[in-house]
């Protein structure tokens, strides 16, 4: 007789503390699609990622041997009192990783390994002589055999035996690469007009560009003491001058030499360098990523001549299948595909029937979740390093869904960014069938039809920072929509204001004005954007907004010579003069930035107590005070406040500093005191709880209040810049533009509402207003419906994406737009302002 087993049916969270969480204790049911949702910095992420995921990766891990446990990158254990019934977990950030330069959508995505079996099995192969071959069963079971026999075949129409490209012939990653650029479909060669950018200046005054790169700040003294001219300007040098500038030969010279410090160094053995090799030896030596970014700036790229782009040696794009090459498949956008893949089986003879369908069908289901996510305009070529946020994001869950995984608990974090209206239901098609494979998923999102969709809501809040961290309100969507604790509810209910500013009933008639011929999908569009105003750019993925405005108007605007210009825009014209891009990405990288360190409030402390009667007696300067400098450090961990413990045959362990206990700062600078504070009493406070104390101090309270209008009140002044969310990074990075004149400046804000929930959206609104009321002008890249029905102007690109985008659908008054909805994004909008307004 069978036992019956009672299964868990939930994770049981027990005193989670991680962070601002409150030693909270919460149920999340198992094989359900729960989402988390709360404010910015509530600690939503702290329950889901740094709660959950961890200990759910962790114990993945700990099954593993020590030998391999001590290779991968492990995290700390999870902080709470217990956790029961977590299976293991794997994750979906909101940052993911980029690729490189060698990754395309189809080798992220893995379809174009399928696509390579289809033309090496069910392609048109060319023999020697030039005959070709039709697709057959005795070319897909030559390619079956294995050693030398792998390929070859016989040809019918002249008798000559050879070989058939395999699928690994066709991978540019390997075999199949193009020989002269490696397969990448890219040469890099020297770009000669950066060498010398302005042949006004003198030698010292920096004509020659490469000179100033790391290194070779002394080659002007070595070209004068070689008897070139350096206080003339270069375009009066003589030839024979420029020559030696330029294509001098590599020598040595003893010369004396005066260094950047004043130190003089007699009978210096010089290398010359000229300044094409400047940039070529760097471009060898240099390893960091900033001076390789300072490098590439002085090449042009420019498509493989021996491969046209493709990647792959010229005689792989011979074999065809059903009339293409696989290159031309490539570029064939996603939604092109399955009908491709129809036309295929039906071209094929029926001895192949059975095997084709095989391989077309096991191509189909690799692209259908991507195609479901919205992603159907991209093309299998596209490299991946272009690709946006939300595009690696979507890969990554397409890819996740195609290994049928069952067990798994999957934590996605903000998986709505950069997703078009339209496409929300795909996604929500997505993560259902993740839970019909048998796994448990937690969403982090603010997209209210994501969170209304969800089986189980838990909002945690009330508040951001130490306002934060406690659950207040669990249930289903129909609960939470009545539950009067709940801030997410008027938005599931449809009784929320929308509106945070009144949007503009009047386009004002100073605008940019600008047109693009030629970029990608953009052909000929002409567009105006408002001074003064609050413009949306919306549409699509892919629809052309980044071209159009990031890689198009930004340039044109910052651009400072016709050189520098982007050749696709012509009839420019703007009163606006500079360009201040504002993202969501992290602020610093390691755990020395921090809140005071970013804004002027940390250099205003250290004067500020470097004035106080000890600091004098003992002589201690303002860098006495930084916990970056080794006089006011801690010297066990040098000024981060955590050391890392090497524990032999176990991962690295992460722990608080036993000596400073996290404060950074060593015992003699603590002893310092102001107002009866220490500096690290002073970096502990938030920043409301700082702004009484420094109402003496114009310049820290300034600097705090500001802080404060921002939203950003919660936040401790030594928090470390980081670990901050996108929306506190975002608001963070405009507290420096608040409070002056910004008549001629542009603000893009691209995506500014990842991680923001609908009432965080409200605050940015406000920070907005403030920036336009300073004369500023803004536009928007977003696809948020909260965001675009408070904006005065709406510049929508459709009408859908790739080949099927690149025009300007709607442009004019948002509130006139509602009204009348002229587009798939304006419809969507106008239907959410109905919801709302009934």
């Amino acid at each position: 007789m069978a036992t019956e087993v009672n299964l868990p049916t939930n994770i049981e969270v027990r005193g989670a503390h991680l962070h601002n969480l409150k030693n909270i204790n919460v149920d999340l049911p198992l094989h359900k699609f729960v989402a988390i949702s709360g404010l910015s910095g509530s600690g939503k992420s702290s329950l889901a990622m740094g709660t959950l995921y961890e200990e759910g990766s962790k114990r993945y891990l700990d099954a593993l041997s020590t030998y391999m446990r001590r290779r991968i990158k492990q995290g700390t254990n999870a902080a709470a009192d217990s956790i029961k019934h977590i299976p293991s977990a794997l994750a979906l950030r909101q940052r993911p990783s980029v690729p490189n330069e060698r990754d395309t959508v189809g080798t992220t995505t893995e379809t174009f390994n399928v696509l390579r079996l289809i033309f090496s099995r069910l392609g048109s192969p060319v023999c020697p002589n030039g005959h070709r071959l039709e697709p057959s069963l005795v070319i897909a079971e030559a390619m079956s055999k294995s050693g030398r026999e792998m390929g070859q075949i016989t040809c019918p129409v002249c008798g000559v035996e050879f070989y058939v490209p395999g699928a690994e012939d066709f991978a540019f990653n390997s075999d199949g690469a193009c020989q002269n650029c490696g397969g990448t479909g890219k040469v890099r060669e020297l770009d000669e007009s950066k060498l010398v950018p302005d042949e006004n200046l003198t030698i010292k005054e920096g004509a020659v560009a490469s000179w100033s790169l790391p290194g070779r700040n002394f080659m002007p003294n070595v070209a004068e003491f070689a008897g070139v001219r350096i206080d003339v300007p270069f375009k009066d040098l003589t030839e024979k001058e420029k020559d030696f500038v330029l294509n001098g030969p590599e020598k040595k010279y003893k010369m004396d030499f005066l260094s950047g410090t004043g130190r003089v160094f007699h009978d210096f053995n010089a290398l010359y360098e000229n300044a094409h090799q400047a940039v070529l030896k760097s471009a060898q030596s240099s390893k960091s990523e900033r001076a390789q970014k300072r490098i590439s700036e002085f090449f042009k790229y420019s498509t493989c001549e021996v491969c046209h782009g493709s990647r792959l040696r010229p005689e792989l794009l011979k074999q065809l299948v059903n009339g293409k090459n696989i290159f031309e498949v490539e570029n064939m956008s996603l939604g092109e595909l399955p009908q491709w893949s129809q036309d295929v089986l039906a071209s094929l003879p029926a001895e192949m029937q059975q095997m084709a369908s095989e391989l077309i069908n096991e191509f189909i289901n690799n692209l259908q979740p991507l195609l479901d996510l919205g992603l159907d305009y991209l093309t299998m070529a596209r490299p991946g390093n272009t690709l946006s946020t939300g595009e690696l994001q979507r890969i990554q869950l397409a890819r996740t869904l195609r290994t049928e995984t069952t067990g798994v608990l999957y934590v996605l974090d903000e998986p709505s960014i950069g997703l078009h209206p339209a496409n929300v239901d795909g996604l929500i098609k997505v993560m259902r069938k993740l839970v019909a494979q048998g796994n448990s998923l937690v969403v982090v999102d603010h997209n209210v039809d994501i969170i209304a969709a969800a089986d189980e809501i838990i909002e945690i809040g009330p508040g951001s920072g130490q306002k934060g961290g406690n659950v207040i309100a669990q249930g289903t969507t129909a609960q939470i929509s009545n539950n009067s604790n709940s801030l997410i509810a008027p938005y599931l209910n449809g009784t929320a204001d929308l509106l945070a500013r009144t949007p503009a009933s009047k386009v004002n008639e100073q605008k940019i004005k600008f047109e693009v011929k030629n970029y990608f999908n953009l052909k000929d569009v002409k567009a105006e954007i408002p001074i003064n105003q609050l413009t949306a750019v919306t549409g699509f993925s892919g629809a052309g907004k980044t071209s159009l405005i990031l890689d198009s108007l930004v340039p044109a605007i910052e651009a400072k010579d016709k050189q520098d210009f982007p050749k696709q825009v012509t009839n420019f014209s703007s009163s606006i003069k500079k360009v201040v891009s504002v993202d969501a990405s992290p602020i610093g990288k390691s755990t020395r930035s921090t809140v005071a360190t970013y804004t002027s409030i940390m250099d205003n402390l250290r004067k500020l107590f470097a004035k106080q009667p000890l600091a004098k007696e003992k002589h201690y300067t303002p860098s006495y005070f930084s916990y970056n400098n080794k006089e006011g450090a801690c010297l066990t961990c040098g000024g981060t406040g955590i050391v890392t413990l090497d524990i032999q045959f176990l991962p690295d362990m992460q722990q608080t500093c036993p000596t400073c206990n996290g404060d950074r700062y060593n015992e003699q600078v603590q002893e310092v005191r102001w107002n009866g504070y220490s500096i690290v009493d002073l970096l502990a406070l938030d920043v409301n709880e700082a702004i009484p104390i420094f109402k003496e101090v114009p310049k820290i309270e300034r600097e705090l209040k500001l802080l404060q209008e921002v939203g950003l009140g919660y936040l401790h002044l030594g928090e470390s810049t980081p670990a901050l969310s996108g929306g506190e990074a975002q608001r963070l990075k405009l507290v420096t533009h608040l409070g002056r004149r910004e008549d001629d400046t542009l603000f893009v804000f691209d995506e500014p509402t990842i991680g923001l929930h609908p009432l965080d959206v409200k605050v940015l609104l406000q920070v907005m207003q403030r920036l336009l009321d300073q004369g500023a002008t803004i536009i928007t890249i977003s696809h948020d419906l909260n965001l675009i029905v408070n904006s005065d102007y709406m510049l929508d690109m459709g009408p859908r994406g790739g080949n099927n985008g690149g025009q300007i659908v709607a442009s004019g008054l948002t509130q006139e737009l509602v009204k009348y909805p002229s587009s798939l994004t304006t419809e969507y909008l106008a239907n959410y302002w109905k919801e709302f307004n009934q």
